[in-house]
């Protein structure tokens, strides 16, 4: 098949650069030669996904109070009971860089960080795992959203785009492209030359800008550059057979749901991310249920209102129940996913959830109040990665003493302060994050503000 060493690409080595509608850097490029199945190695694939539920939760009732083994489930986490063995509430960790500043909390929840009205976001963990996993797929990663907000974003700050329609999904990742291969590889051509040609057309006109207009275009170039690379990228790929899908997946998958059935849409998506890691399409996935200000309604089971009119209940014993009800709703379409990835075979034989690290969770902790600490974190699956599950890990607790008398669910006004200002200031959620990446093959030894490195 056709590789970068093939080919007449030139590559600005400078570069950090998104391909297929995700980041990777050169380094990374150069060991994506060559691209074919030969490469693949024998053992199962390292994989990572990660879903995000808007507005934090209800945390009266999804807080667990006992830390270690012998913990209870809370009412919101009930339904990931049965997973036990495989899952680890996390609590007390939070983001430094968003405290304050609840618009923020989708944007640097896998990045850790800090977003000022001057500062640009960094590089997230997703795609960090890329730059390693990139060389061995077809995409490097999977980006999905609801809304058009994705989880992922660049070496450079900017916002990867999400594919949001279930038969889109489907199709980027197992339908041949219309016209067969040389059709597909001519089209990409042109659209290389005609960006090669844009980019040089502005290189020229920046010779002639001020300090503030080139900053104004410096995102411009950044998205060229990134295009440029996507598109290289495909080409290189066109000649390697799709992989092979089954009737029962196609019709599971292959379909568009809509957004007021939020369970079956859902299950969808959670079925096209097994599909993909299960097919070595990608291995790295971000699922966002929605941002801060859009996440859907569930009208199937009685919500009609917006996730975010929930969380801003204004103490409504209505609007709190149903917060709830939502909160449980999507644990257990998360629930759905691990019990798929569970009983999914990978190429050892083993459940796929056993190389498959799955973290759900908010940037977010209690919406009403806007509070971003102590957030509400599950990490699931990964033994086979070296992750030990069991327990409930609580990093609020030996911090209660002078702030409060512990977790106290029947006095909401003292639980809702442990939400708003974080115990312990040194758990920060980029120490998971960093865990997770060490976990996947990356090796650095600090990610976003992290401050060491989490054990779980």
């Amino acid at each position: 098949m056709a590789t970068f060493l093939s080919q007449s690409w030139r590559i600005d080595r400078r570069h950090a650069l998104r391909a297929m509608g995700s980041c990777v850097s050169l380094p990374m490029l150069e060991c994506m030669k060559p691209l074919h199945a030969a490469d693949v190695p024998a053992t199962a694939p390292k994989r990572s996904a990660f879903i995000y539920l808007a507005n934090g939760v209800h945390s009266l009732n999804y807080q667990i109070t006992t830390p270690g083994k012998e913990y209870q489930f809370s009412r919101s986490l009930k339904p990931l009971e049965k997973h036990r063995d495989v899952i680890t509430p996390i609590s007390g960790l939070h983001h430094p860089g968003s405290l304050g500043h609840h618009h923020n909390c989708i944007k640097v929840w896998l990045t850790g960080g800090k977003l000022g009205p001057a500062d640009r976001n960094t590089i997230s963990v997703d795609q960090k795992m890329a730059e390693i996993t990139a060389k061995y797929t077809r995409y490097p990663s999977l980006e999905i959203a609801i809304t058009q907000e994705s989880l992922a974003w660049t070496a450079d700050g900017v916002q990867l785009p999400a594919l949001r329609r279930c038969s889109e999904i489907f199709a980027t990742m197992f339908e041949a492209p219309k016209g067969g291969t040389a059709v597909q590889r001519k089209a990409l051509r042109r659209k290389a030359s005609v960006l090669d040609a844009n980019l040089a057309e502005v290189r020229r006109l920046e010779q002639r800008m001020g300090n503030a207009d080139k900053g104004r275009l410096d995102h411009y170039l950044t998205s060229v550059r990134e295009a440029e690379i996507r598109t290289r990228r495909a080409d290189a790929w066109l000649d390697t057979p799709l992989p092979a899908v089954s009737a029962a997946d196609r019709t599971r998958t292959n379909r568009d749901v809509a957004k007021t059935m939020a369970g079956d849409y859902f299950r969808t998506v959670y079925d096209l991310i097994v599909l993909a890691f299960q097919t070595d399409v990608t291995r790295v996935a971000t699922f966002s249920l929605g941002g801060e200000g859009d996440a859907i309604a569930i009208p199937e089971i009685g919500i009609t209102e917006s996730r975010h009119q929930l969380s801003h209940h204004g103490g409504d014993p209505g609007y709190m129940e149903k917060l709830t009800a939502y909160d449980t709703f999507a644990i257990e379409q998360f629930g759905y996913f691990l019990t798929r990835l569970a009983e999914t075979k990978d190429i050892d034989g083993k459940p796929l959830l056993d190389t498959t690290m799955a973290l759900f969770g908010s940037g977010m902790s209690y919406g009403h109040s806007h509070g971003n600490a102590n957030l509400p974190l599950v990490l699931a699956g990964g033994s086979g990665l070296g992750l030990r599950h069991g327990s409930h890990v609580d990093f609020n607790q030996g911090h209660f003493a002078g702030q409060c008398k512990g977790y106290q669910l029947d006095k909401p006004g003292e639980h809702y302060a442990i939400c708003s200002r974080p115990l312990n200031p040194d758990a920060h959620m980029s120490n998971l994050l960093l865990l997770m990446a060490q976990k996947m093959g990356v090796e650095a030894d600090r990610f976003g503000d992290s401050n060491r490195v989490l054990d779980v």
